[in-house]
């Protein structure tokens, strides 16, 4: 059996000091913001490279705390990648905003900035570019765009904590916010939900804590409309407990990624991305884009592979006991949801190729060499096992 996620492995290496660390909140009561998350800020805003750090409730209502400090709301377009998590053009809608969908380039997965030049209108209030599976986004691109227009850059960092740009520039601290998610499944989970955004600008810094509790300040005085975003001390907690172990994390999925890409290779099935499909190659794994000579240049949250027979061969690997997941199957463009939008109805020929190939295999830190090697092998027992002609 190989998990696509064993969280429980994780919480073995750290059980100790996770525990301490529930029973030292609730020894204090003080559940709701309060001390351990004071000290979580300060510690990420540190690891970060960013003067402020603001712990929220989830990486959704980071979105959404982002959007609403820029005053993001009826009409407002907000440019964003079609291939992404829902949060991203879900938040834009909440407020009453329009996401304005664009493609995304093909071998890191993140969003086209040429296409965001392209979708630029007067209506134009905002770009969220997503930074997909741990890989950073074209930064450089699109502060030319910000530079060029004005339009202020949210940083979707949410899969990407700790993720480095090809000039050693930390995700979440390039743009005007930053937002990051600490859902358990990511590389730096806690025990439930929680989210930070992050900005090096005093003054919005000041409206989302004003944001993040209901637009109170001082108490039960309200001079704007907030929500109920507030992180609560146990996660904030664990959090600390897990940050200093993060740098060996990635450091343990950027080597498996490498085992990977080293296998499918001597198993005769892959290129990377950045070659594409050709007769001779039935899996492309990912394509790193990011100079290698920079610190954590690609967190690898997800290790993502293409195939031109995904749902077939995610069949086999479930029924030889590999987990996988399909991250994601269906385009935000594509979306019900979205069908009342002018650009659900364009082409987004790359992203709509993706959603019909992509596949996740297994990354997590503390996977073993031999699960990696029985993945691999099960995918070349795959590719060997005769298919009827189509």
């Amino acid at each position: 059996m190989v998990p696509l996620l064993d969280l429980k492995a994780q919480y073995e290496q750290l059980k100790q000091p996770i525990n301490e660390a529930l029973l030292r909140v609730a020894a204090s009561q003080a559940c709701i913001l309060g001390p351990e998350v004071e000290q979580l800020e300060r510690e990420l805003a540190e690891y970060l490279h960013v003067r402020h750090a603001i712990g929220v409730s989830s990486g959704t209502d980071a979105l959404l705390i982002a959007l609403m400090a820029l005053g993001i709301g009826a009409g407002d377009e907000v440019i964003v990648p079609t291939f992404s998590f829902f949060a991203t053009a879900g938040c834009v809608s909440r407020l009453g905003g329009l996401p304005v969908f664009v493609d995304v380039d093909p071998n890191s997965f993140n969003i086209n900035p040429q296409a965001v030049r392209g979708a630029i209108t007067s209506r134009t209030k905002a770009i969220l570019p997503v930074h997909l599976f741990g890989q950073a986004a074209d930064m450089k691109a699109l502060m030319d765009i910000h530079n060029e227009t004005g339009i202020p850059i949210v940083e979707d960092a949410a899969q990407a904590i700790g993720t480095q740009t090809s000039d050693g520039a930390r995700v979440g601290s390039i743009g005007m916010i930053g937002c990051f998610s600490f859902y358990p499944t990511k590389n730096l989970g806690a025990m439930g939900d929680g989210g930070l955004v992050t900005t090096n600008d005093d003054k919005l810094a000041e409206r989302m804590m004003r944001l993040r509790n209901h637009g109170m300040e001082p108490r039960y005085y309200h001079s704007m409309v907030g929500g109920n975003f507030r992180l609560d001390a146990i996660q904030a907690a664990v959090l600390r407990v897990k940050l200093p172990q993060l740098p060996a994390w990635h450091q343990a999925r950027r080597r498996n990624a490498d085992t990977y890409n080293k296998l499918f290779v001597e198993h005769g099935l892959s290129t990377d991305m950045s070659r594409g499909f050709d007769s001779d190659n039935t899996v492309l794994t990912p394509a790193v884009v990011t100079d290698r000579s920079v610190g954590d240049y690609h967190i690898f949250n997800q290790y993502t592979i293409q195939s031109r027979n995904r749902d077939t061969l995610r069949t086999f690997l479930h029924k030889n006991g590999i987990g996988t997941e399909i991250y994601y199957p269906v385009p935000l463009h594509r979306q019900e949801c979205f069908t009342n939008l002018k650009s659900s109805h364009s082409s987004f020929p790359i992203a709509d190729s993706l959603c019909s190939t992509v596949l996740s295999l297994p990354i997590y830190p503390e996977l073993a060499a031999h699960q990696i090697e029985n993945v691999v092998e099960t995918v070349a027992e795959f590719e060997r096992t005769p298919r009827p002609a189509l």
